[in-house]
């Protein structure tokens, strides 16, 4: 590992004024892990940039692999990490919080690889068809086109709207390819198949079979991880987290059916239609409370109006 032997990173210093004045507490704890990951990379590459690049050359004919791994965490200078960092700092605090924090590491990691990979196949293909081989050589490095197919995700989960790209409102759902585009008519240094591996492996995860693979690995790591009293549960935002899971019964007791819950602790005792009753009582005495008092949570009856409110409905059968 080597540091950076540099002037006055004014990118970098830019980067942490931004962060610090969103405040450390309000950044989800990955963003914020991926934010520090990727500064301390630069601060600290564990390769130079000519030995952590990713291209078909060094990875396929060179069987250096390790790159793809490198590839993304590391920056050519201060202002392409500020970029990068800016825009994943937005989009990881919205996608962190609408996915949960579990499930947002995953994707990270596993777009991280894949973005690397879909991007050798796009020069690989580009080198083929257009008989150009400098396309196997093209070495890109940095977090852009994770931060690409991230793009994809916020638009999918965040529809409606437009953002601005040169000037012109355009639909956020075009947005990602608008930009790609603009970026690269701004800045042709950058990487178009970089940019472009990101969204095709967002549409992968929004429109393909990429979110039902990973949904299924993380299915079988978790049963195969020695903790059976969990496992994961999914919804539409995916990884949603663990919930209680003993097949053979309760924990320590593995042979030993289940007897039937007591829902009187969640209810009172109490049939929907009261509960609903009970609920919007609830509501309107907190409304007429100080909205400093705690939230009420559930219903609390003595044991003598559960009593009372059994015989009432069952004097009404």
């Amino acid at each position: 590992m080597q540091r950076r032997s540099r002037g006055l990173n004014a990118g970098l210093l830019l980067l942490l004024s931004q962060i610090f004045h969103v405040g450390v507490n309000n950044i989800p704890p990955v963003t914020l892990a991926a934010l520090a990951v990727n500064i301390w990379f630069f601060l600290s590459p564990l390769k130079p940039l000519l030995s952590s690049c990713l291209s078909v050359e060094t990875c396929y004919q060179e069987k250096e692999w390790q790159r793809l791994l490198l590839s993304p965490f590391h920056h050519a200078d201060d202002w392409h990490l500020y970029f990068n960092m800016v825009s994943m700092l937005w989009k990881g605090i919205h996608l962190e919080r609408r996915l949960g924090s579990r499930w947002f590491a995953y994707i990270i990691a596993t777009f991280s690889l894949l973005t690397g990979v879909v991007y050798l196949l796009l020069e690989f293909a580009l080198a083929e068809f257009m008989g150009e081989p400098g396309f196997k050589r093209t070495c890109a490095v940095g977090f852009s086109g994770v931060l690409f197919a991230l793009k994809v995700l916020s638009n999918h989960y965040f529809p409606g709207g437009f953002v601005n790209v040169l000037g012109f409102p355009v639909p956020s759902r075009f947005g990602c390819w608008a930009e790609l585009v603009a970026i690269h008519l701004i800045s042709p240094g950058t990487s178009f198949a970089g940019h472009l591996a990101g969204i095709l492996v967002g549409l992968l995860y929004t429109h393909g079979p990429l979110k039902k693979v990973m949904e299924t690995c993380a299915g079988i790591f978790s049963t195969s991880n020695g903790y059976p009293g969990q496992r994961p549960y999914f919804n539409n935002s995916g990884y949603a987290g663990f919930q209680d899971y003993y097949p053979h019964g309760s924990p320590g007791y593995p042979y030993r059916a289940e007897g039937p819950r007591n829902y009187d602790a969640y209810t009172a005792g109490l049939s929907e239609q009261e509960q609903l009753e009970r609920a919007i009582q609830a509501s309107l005495w907190d409304r007429g409370n100080s909205r400093n008092a705690p939230p009420s949570y559930g219903f609390r009856l003595s044991p003598e109006e559960m009593r009372r409110t059994r015989l009432h409905r069952f004097d009404h059968q």
